[in-house]
């Protein structure tokens, strides 16, 4: 059987196939969005037509009370879909692209980005309470993916493909490039440097202004300029209000991370997964309608960025009702996601911060007004708030509210409300919204990205310098008489003239105990060859890239200009070396690593 092996691929051309991968990302979120407004258009108007805009709230459905029945028929087919062709298209998609990357080599089926579309588009389009971005990032991932895998290149590179593909995914979807190549930095890849940074830039740049041809440059969401204007967020009473509005969503976080999996736990007992989604999608449809008759309009029903505009337009201030809305966004999305559908919680995250924001502003404002404490302000404040303590992804949550909302004044509130909520999320739940799934699968996914420092050090500085170099006909029995007065192991070099021969490592109280053993055993005949050879000026990553290479135990090293000679032999690196060198590398952040 012939094995075939990666091949060799620049980074200009890992570029290139990275600009692919967000030119069809790009594409594939405005068509994404098209079939979600057909979807929506058909499901709860009757109408046969595309343009929707989930910013304006959807009108009363021709179809009366009978429109409770619209997510029940949606979630039929989406269980279809996932049962009978890619069963990681259930739920909000993120974590299975964190699967595939840390567990998988990046490597997701090519239909899951085909069928994560179909379900997806059909559980929003009918009223599902998710978001559309997890979808789009697991159908840029998937795309990612395909080509890492038809191309058949180095696994890392496939899984910098999987990452430039979620940033597209997402930059595309909410037009933020930056906070696109934010969230693939923060939680997609394992490695920073150019050569993956630079990839996943340009994969994001292009989805974005793909995305902007067809949904214009405007923001996602319009803040007018008089209620933002006026005030003045940096003040320190305003800081320190949005500092409490931070702690505040930090526990709704944590509740909304718990939530989710005990819903997810409660809708696993039903066995019939048609059933189970049948009946958390008529719970859906029952809200929205209720909704209907006693706010006016269905509220939670698909992405709702209706309510977060509302909000942000001045048009939902009263703290009472966006309390309300919270719970009821809460219970849609818990019960959309827990009973089987297909969506992101990116989405109902901002609705949550948005109407848990809002009201806190409101309250403000009615109780004791503070310069830069309005209801809109707050809503932004709490959209960041929230999707940094869901998720964990500080940088990420700041960078996208500027972005969706381009207002800066707010950047540095945002900053500490998110620090605040991810740091009482925590307290709360050790996990996010996203690793939390995994770890239930036992698949454990860092919390924190750490330079490996040890790769940076020279080989010299590593190695283990007491070892013995002996000839290949050099007897065993007599070396260990020699050194039985000596504890542990060694590592001896053999030779043969002026050639290393292999590698024995032998325990010097072998020979107490049982003296005629080893009579008549050389060195020659227990000598390994599975090692490399390095020098004492290379730097740890490349050792370990050789000792990987060639699946070597240890590497042989030399000095600094030496020719592989036996007589210029200075030290050796094994595993071991190379572990302790690691565990000395994190030492400095042993204590951070064991609270987060």
């Amino acid at each position: 059987m012939k094995i075939r092996l990666p091949q060799r691929i620049g980074l200009f051309r890992l570029s290139l196939i990275a600009v692919c991968v967000g030119l069809i990302t790009g594409f594939g979120a405005v068509a994404f969005r098209a079939l979600i407004g057909l979807i929506h258009n058909i499901g709860f108007l009757g109408s046969l037509s595309v343009p929707y805009d989930a910013s304006i709230f959807t009108p009363p459905s021709p179809w009366g009370p009978f429109v409770i029945l619209v997510p029940v028929v949606g979630g039929i087919i989406v269980t279809f879909l996932i049962n009978n062709f890619a069963p990681e298209a259930r739920g909000h998609g993120v974590p299975e692209v964190m699967d595939a990357i840390y567990y998988n080599n990046g490597v997701i089926r090519p239909i899951v980005a085909l069928i994560k579309s179909l379900a997806s588009a059909l559980a929003i389009g009918t009223g599902a309470a998710v978001g559309r971005e997890g979808p789009i990032i697991q159908i840029g991932s998937a795309l990612g993916s395909t080509f890492g895998q038809v191309i058949h290149m180095a696994p890392w590179q496939r899984i910098t493909l999987v990452a430039a593909g979620a940033g597209a995914g997402i930059a595309a979807t909410f037009n933020t490039p930056i906070g696109g190549v934010m969230f693939a930095i923060e939680l997609m890849m394992p490695e920073l440097s150019a050569r993956t940074f630079l990839p996943v830039a340009l994969a994001t740049g292009t989805a974005t202004f793909i995305g902007r041809i067809f949904f214009g440059i405007h923001p996602a969401f319009t803040v007018p300029t008089d209620l933002i204007t006026s005030a003045h967020p940096a003040t320190l009473a305003a800081l320190l209000l949005f500092a409490a509005l931070g702690a505040i969503v930090g526990v709704v976080a944590a509740g909304f991370v718990r939530g989710l999996t005990l819903a997810e736990d409660l809708f696993e007992r039903i066995k019939n997964t048609y059933v189970r989604h049948m009946l958390g999608m008529l719970a859906l449809g029952i809200l929205m309608y209720v909704l209907l008759r006693t706010a006016g309009h269905y509220y939670v029903e698909g992405v709702g960025y209706a309510t977060i505009q509302a909000i942000l337009t001045g048009g939902l201030n009263l703290p009472m009702l966006l309390i309300l809305l919270f719970v009821a966004k809460l219970c849609a999305t818990s019960t959309s996601l827990g009973s089987g559908s297909s969506g992101g919680i990116f989405s109902p995250s901002l609705f949550m911060g948005a109407t848990i924001g809002g009201a806190f502003g409101a309250f403000v404002t009615a109780v004791q007004p503070a310069d830069g404490v309005t209801t809109a302000t707050g809503a932004i404040i709490g959209m960041a708030a929230m999707v940094g303590g869901g998720t964990g992804a500080a940088m990420t949550a700041v960078t996208m509210i500027f972005e969706m909302t381009r207002d800066y004044d707010l950047v540095m509130p945002s900053i500490v409300a998110v620090a605040l909520a991810i740091g009482v999320r925590r307290l709360l739940s050790a996990e996010n919204i996203y690793t939390i799934k995994l770890v239930g699968r036992g698949h454990f996914i860092p919390k924190a990205l750490y330079a490996n420092m040890f790769l940076v050090r020279r080989a010299s500085a590593v190695m283990q310098r007491k070892i013995v170099v002996v000839s290949a006909d050099a007897d065993l029995d007599e070396f260990l008489r020699r050194h039985c007065g000596e504890q542990g192991f060694m590592h001896v070099v053999v030779t043969r003239g002026d050639h290393v021969a292999g590698i024995a490592r032998v325990h010097t109280g072998l020979h107490r105990g049982a003296e005629t053993a080893y009579k008549g055993i050389s060195f020659g005949e227990i000598a390994q060859r599975n090692f490399t050879l390095a020098r004492e000026t290379d730097v740890m990553f490349d050792v370990v890239q050789r000792m990987a290479r060639r699946n070597a135990d240890m590497a042989i090293v030399t000095s600094r200009d030496g020719r592989w000679r036996p007589s210029q032999i200075v030290g050796i690196v094994t595993k071991e070396h190379i572990a302790d060198s690691v565990a000395e590398s994190i030492k400095p952040f042993g204590h951070a690593a064991k609270s987060v």
